[in-house]
């Protein structure tokens, strides 16, 4: 059992969250022991007990209660594998932040039911780094450009940026049938709801809010149209549901395309979601340099993409 530790909360650090910083500071502690540990008092800040989503002043004194070494022990290692396939898939990286292909299939955090996400995944790979939080989020099935922050600083300008609408994201993907060639963008308000098992959906009412995403045509094949997305807003599944919506819904959405039409995008080989965040534009966030970074499509896409042609 490791001992109780008093943290000082420096310039880099005000700001974040208290269960932000105490997983980010407890690395291989589970979020539900972070959690109960602040729901039972046995987390302080200045000698007061705390809620979650305090928000850290500089100068603060934190207190960790001590940490079992089987408890550190519950969270999943990363494979060599894994590690080896993450390192090899960073775009971007600076003193400031970097850039992952994130692959299909991995969650960007942790949460119930999965272990190890993207960046538990990356604190543990890259524990050489004191900091190392996400900017943005990615569907679990959607593969590409994923934004990670080595420094606060740069987290809160990147996430300001995204507010502001000056970072730009572009998807590509793969829709079954024959996009309109007027409709440039989709303007259709969405909803979230939960269906009596629990998993949830979004879809298009007039009770939703507000979302707009701007589309272009790449490519027709026979059945299928490559698209380029841009969400202006950033609404749960929005590219998915506004696809839906026109009635061209992604290739190998199991959530919001028929069975048929994922049926025959698998004879063609499709076997995820067709859906790729394939590039960001942005001002970096301590230069203010115009910085683009584009991210390869993976095998998985791009083989059976051909076989269209």
């Amino acid at each position: 059992m490791s001992s109780v530790q008093i943290l000082t909360i420096d310039s880099e650090r005000a700001g974040q969250r208290l269960d932000n910083y105490l997983l980010s500071q407890l690395k291989g502690v589970p979020k539900s022991w972070v959690y109960r540990v602040i729901r039972k008092g046995e987390v302080r800040v200045n000698s007061k007990r705390i809620k979650p989503l305090y928000q850290l002043k500089e100068g603060d004194l934190v207190r960790v209660p001590p940490v079992r070494t089987a408890v550190r022990a519950a969270l999943a290692k990363v494979s060599d594998k894994v590690s080896e396939q993450l390192n090899a898939a960073v775009l971007y990286e600076d003193d400031a932040m970097m850039i992952i292909n994130k692959p299909s299939g991995l969650a960007v955090h942790g949460g119930s039911g999965v272990s190890l996400g993207l960046i538990e995944s990356m604190r543990q790979i890259r524990d050489d780094l004191h900091y190392l939080e996400l900017v943005h989020r990615l569907d679990k099935d959607t593969s590409g450009c994923v934004m990670l922050a080595k420094k606060r600083g740069a987290l809160k300008q990147l996430q300001n940026d995204i507010k502001q609408k000056v970072l730009t994201k572009t998807y590509l993907c793969l829709v079954a049938g024959s996009w309109p060639k007027k409709v440039i963008k989709v303007a259709a308000p969405l909803h979230k709801f939960s269906l009596p098992s629990g998993e949830r959906l979004v879809k298009v009412t007039d009770e939703g809010k507000k979302s707009l995403t701007r589309f272009k045509i790449v490519e027709k094949y026979k059945g299928y149209t490559l698209m380029e997305a841009s969400p202006i807003t950033g609404r749960t599944h929005q590219i998915r549901v506004h696809c839906q919506y026109m009635r061209c819904p992604i290739i190998g959405d199991v959530k919001y395309c028929p069975d048929d039409l994922n049926k025959q995008g698998l004879k063609v080989g499709f076997d995820r979601l067709f859906l790729h965040a394939s590039s960001l534009e942005f001002n970096h966030p301590v230069s203010g340099e115009k910085i683009k970074v584009s991210a390869p499509l993976d095998p998985r896409l791009e083989k059976p993409l051909k076989n269209l042609h």
